[in-house]
C-alpha cells in the first residue's frame, strides 16, 4: 500500500489494482467483470470457471487487511447483466458476505448498465454515478468534466521493454483532475496507457501511469 495525493485527497494505491481511501475507510475497484468465463462458455468458448471466485477472494483479502467499511465498484462489475444470476452457490455466498458487511455501492458500467436487479441478487445498492466528498465517481471518464473524477472502463496497462523483455503491468492513469483505475478482475485484458482512447478520455492533458509496488509508487510520464 503506497499513499499518494490526488485532488488534495490522500489515497493508497494497492498492488492488485485497488484504491484505498483512508479517510473514509473505503476501497474502490473497477472492472471486476465477474462471470466473464461463464458468459463465454455459454457461447462455446470454454474458459476455466474460477475467475469470479478468484477476484472476490482477492477483494475479500483486501477488505480484511485494510479494514474497509465502504466499497465502491466503478462499473462493469459483472461481464453482463445476468452474470449475478449465474454465480455458483459458494461464490454467491462470498459476495453476499462482502456486500452485507460493508456499505457496498455498484456504479453502473456499459457491461452492466441494465443490471437493475443486481442489488436484489447480490446485495449493495446500484447508482449511475456518485459525488463523494467533492469527487465524482463514475464508470467512464468524461473529457469535458473539469471536477476531480475517478473512473475505470479502459483497463489501463503500462507496457515496457526491459532488457529485451516486454513487460505489461496494470496501472492507474492520473492527471491533475482525473484518475483512471486499472481493471481489478482476474480475467480482464488491458489497454495501453498511452492509447488514443485513453488520451481522448483525459482530453490530452499531461498524464502519468502509476504502478504501485509494496514500498513505493512508480511514475511514468505518458507520451502525448
Amino acid at each position: 500500500m503506497v499513499h499518494f495525493s490526488f485532488a488534495g485527497v490522500e489515497f493508497a494505491a494497492l498492488v492488485p489494482g485497488a484504491l484505498g481511501w483512508p479517510a473514509r475507510r473505503a476501497l474502490l475497484v473497477a472492472d471486476l467483470h465477474l462471470e466473464k468465463a461463464s458468459f463465454y462458455a455459454a457461447g462455446g468458448q470454454m474458459l476455466p470457471p474460477y475467475d469470479t471466485h478468484a477476484t472476490l477472494r482477492e477483494l475479500a483479502a483486501l477488505v480484511e487487511s485494510t479494514r474497509a467499511q465502504e466499497i465502491w465498484c466503478l462499473g462493469d462489475s459483472f461481464h453482463d447483466a445476468k452474470g449475478c444470476e449465474r454465480l455458483a452457490d459458494e461464490t454467491c455466498a462470498l459476495l453476499r458476505r462482502l456486500t452485507s458487511s460493508t456499505r457496498w455501492t455498484w456504479i453502473a458500467g456499459n457491461h452492466d448498465a441494465a443490471a437493475t436487479r443486481l442489488a436484489d441478487h447480490c446485495g449493495g445498492v446500484v447508482v449511475e454515478e456518485a459525488e463523494v466528498d467533492g469527487l465524482l465517481l463514475r464508470h467512464e471518464a468524461d473529457p469535458a468534466e473539469t471536477r476531480p473524477e475517478l473512473s475505470g472502463h479502459f483497463h489501463p496497462k503500462l507496457r515496457l521493454s526491459l532488457k529485451g523483455r516486454n513487460v505489461a503491468r496494470r496501472c492507474f492513469v492520473a492527471t491533475a483532475t482525473k484518475l483512471i483505475l486499472p481493471a481489478f478482475g482476474a480475467l480482464t485484458g488491458g489497454l495501453d496507457a498511452g492509447h488514443p482512447a485513453i488520451r481522448a478520455a483525459i482530453a490530452g492533458r499531461p498524464a502519468e501511469a502509476l504502478i504501485p509496488l509494496a514500498d513505493r509508487l512508480l511514475r511514468f510520464p505518458i507520451a502525448a
